[in-house]
């Protein structure tokens, strides 16, 4: 069988980038497939990130097991976390984090504070873990992956991409800031925020970056809910949910413009290139999940997640292997109107 080249397009999300670990293993250990180009934003950068450093070591092995350690790493940091389930969502079996007290009462305080009001020294602990957990030299050095880092200019509102050969840990620190609890991080005197803002994940420096016209869209945070939200705290979490993902809807909406121009002979083929289109996500496993249980780092709930993204690649490529380099399997018209 003839192995197929994609791309790659990891979303941020928090542990919930513990579904894309394991969509990332499986790709690593099936054969049918290779990546070439991966962009990513927060978790979906350090899951980048950390494949590049483990394919340095020793190739789709070596990548896997760099994953699995950092994940391990994850849930070991969080065992010193101050944010815990609450018995009640331990006894009934709920990942939801939102009913700890030291997680409400930081919710309610980064409302009313800034991170420069409450840490002024900048005291960021996901500093030390990314630097001692990523080897950047190797990843700088993996020359057969190509990556794309966004983060979110303060002063412009514009994304950044970070590239292979200059990643640092201070670009993927700004690609994971979240203001409400980090001071924007600064790289040559400008700040960052956050990449989900404007690019979550950004799709367009794939296009020419490698041979493949495949990007595959791994997804965390749902588009759509059948449900209204109710509650202050629904209402927040789908306002997020909506924010985070808007910039990849208007990437997906020119996508679709172009593919409708290129079909009706309206451009020219030798300098517009048809981008093929794949997603993967679990609706039905991660939209029954709290926004709260991003914050949940137990190793029980890492490999859940993991497990499911394991199926959910497998699934996809079961289904839609002959269709990679053919034709998207994502309806983009639909998907955007």
């Amino acid at each position: 069988m003839r192995k197929k080249s994609v791309n790659l397009a990891l979303q941020g999300g928090g542990s919930h980038g513990a579904f894309t670990w394991g969509v990332l293993d499986y790709f690593m250990e099936d054969e049918r497939v290779s990546v070439g180009g991966i962009s990513g934003t927060s978790a979906g950068a350090m899951n980048a990130a950390v494949l590049a450093q483990g394919y340095m070591d020793g190739g789709a092995d070596g990548a896997r097991e760099s994953l699995e350690q950092f994940w391990r790493q994850v849930a070991h940091m969080g065992r010193f976390s101050p944010i815990k389930r609450s018995p009640l969502s331990v006894l009934t079996g709920s990942w939801d984090m939102g009913y700890s007290p030291v997680s409400v009462m930081l919710d309610l305080f980064s409302r009313v504070a800034s991170p420069y009001d409450t840490n002024p020294l900048n005291i960021n602990p996901l500093r030390e873990f990314v630097e001692s957990t990523i080897d950047f030299e190797k990843v700088r050095a993996c020359s057969p992956l190509k990556l794309f880092i966004a983060a979110t200019n303060v002063h412009s509102g514009k994304i950044k991409v970070f590239e292979r050969e200059e990643l640092t840990a201070d670009m993927i620190l700004a690609s994971a800031c979240l203001p409400s609890f980090f001071q924007a991080v600064e790289i040559d005197g400008v700040p960052y925020w956050d990449g989900g803002y404007v690019g979550n994940p950004p799709l367009y420096p794939l296009y020419h970056s490698t041979k493949s016209k495949d990007v595959l869209v791994v997804q965390i945070n749902p588009v759509e809910r059948n449900e209204t939200p109710k509650t202050a705290k629904e209402i927040q979490n789908r306002v997020n949910e909506i924010s985070f993902n808007s910039s990849l809807l208007r990437e997906l909406r020119a996508i679709e413009f172009v593919h409708r121009l290129l079909q009706e002979n309206k451009l020219d083929r030798e300098h517009y290139a048809e981008i093929l289109v794949h997603r993967i996500e679990a609706t039905e496993q991660l939209n029954s999940l709290s926004a709260s249980s991003k914050m949940n780092s137990e190793w029980k709930f890492l490999t859940h997640l993991r497990d499911i993204g394991r199926e959910s690649a497998q699934v996809f490529l079961d289904e839609h292997y002959e269709s990679l380099g053919v034709q998207s399997t994502l309806d983009l018209r639909h998907e955007v109107s």
